[in-house]
């Protein structure tokens, strides 16, 4: 796998290489950093506690537009653009244990089955990922459809697999706003490790998200049930079975705000409408942005971290935040 350099200007990555990026990090520990005219204070729910976070930056322009994010271990991490690259890096922390900032950081283009770079964002359109050894699987908005990548272990060398198929009418899913979320569920759970999709703002005629069990012995469509003009950006699954979905709703009145939704695992099922309680809410007065990717880690002590991350659509106007907090069990 060759390397190369970073430079000043948008790279131009070849076919089966990577790109090594640097990245600088601005720590922060107040989740009340940003004071504006809208919103309140952050709601967290007894038992999450915001740990950290910082904001992140690079010399190379096609850093940013995160979309989905996840860890293979309590470090090292995957991710997706959704201008058509995957991401590759570890987490570093202080001496207190907050994060610090990334290391070896690289960047690939997601390639076609031939080993082609696609000539059109439209094909790239990556928007959701889920992680499942050297199998990465991705989901792609616009040209609606979820493949498997590998080997993962080797970015530049990554070929998708033919669409899957999936269980609801992939017609009906709008052309920005299809699959946001792909999460694989515990082994050990009732969906015994099957792969979830679950759109962002494509509803049915009730009004209710499409979402799907695309795996698995309880193979078929469900709905996720929205609220206040949220909508799905990502999900993880705990190490219950519950679901955390992150949702985000962005009006010119009240600007960006971010959610996370706690769905009960044992409702999850074909034919079902699944909603749950919030465990957090924040809006401008915090230090969020348009927060779209999401995992959850189990920590040394047991507990549950969750990290998030941030699309700044390569907009001045926004920035790329990684967030994280604990959930205790």
């Amino acid at each position: 796998m060759a390397l190369l350099a970073a430079c000043s200007k948008p790279a131009d990555i070849p076919a089966g290489e990577t790109l090594a990026i640097p990245v600088e990090s601005s720590a922060f520990v107040d989740l009340d950093g940003v004071t504006t005219a809208l919103g309140g204070a952050p709601k967290l729910a007894p038992g999450l506690t915001f740990l950290g976070g910082m904001e992140l930056s690079s010399p190379e322009p096609l850093f940013g537009a995160f979309s989905s994010i996840r860890f293979r271990d309590k470090e090292r991490f995957l991710g997706v653009f959704d201008t058509g690259y995957f991401i590759e890096g570890r987490i570093t922390r202080d001496g207190t244990g907050r994060l610090a900032g990334l290391s070896d950081v690289r960047l690939a283009p997601l390639l076609d089955a031939d080993g082609r770079i696609s000539p059109s964002k439209y094909l790239v359109d990556a928007e959701s990922l889920a992680l499942d050894g050297d199998r990465a699987y991705v989901g792609f908005e616009q040209r609606h459809r979820v493949v498997a990548y590998s080997p993962v272990s080797d970015l530049g060398q990554a070929r998708p697999s033919a669409p899957l198929p999936l269980p609801f009418d992939v017609t009906r899913l709008r052309s920005n706003g299809g699959i946001e979320a792909l999460v694989l569920s515990p082994t050990a759970s009732p969906l015994a490790g099957a792969l979830l999709a679950l759109s962002e703002k494509s509803v049915d005629e009730n009004g209710n998200n499409y979402a799907g069990i695309l795996s698995g012995p309880l193979q078929g469509e469900f709905r996720v049930k929205p609220h206040d003009g949220f909508e799905i950006t990502d999900g993880a699954f705990l190490p219950d079975g519950d679901l955390l979905l992150l949702e985000r709703r962005f009006s010119i009145a009240t600007g960006v705000g971010m959610r996370l939704r706690r769905i009960a695992g044992a409702t999850i099922r074909p034919g079902a409408v699944v909603d749950g309680e919030i465990i957090f809410e924040a809006d401008n007065r915090s230090q969020i942005d348009n927060m779209e990717g999401m995992d959850a880690i189990v920590a040394e002590d047991g507990s549950i971290h969750l990290i998030v991350v941030s699309d700044d659509n390569h907009s001045i106007l926004q920035r790329t935040l990684m967030l994280e907090f604990r959930l205790a069990n």
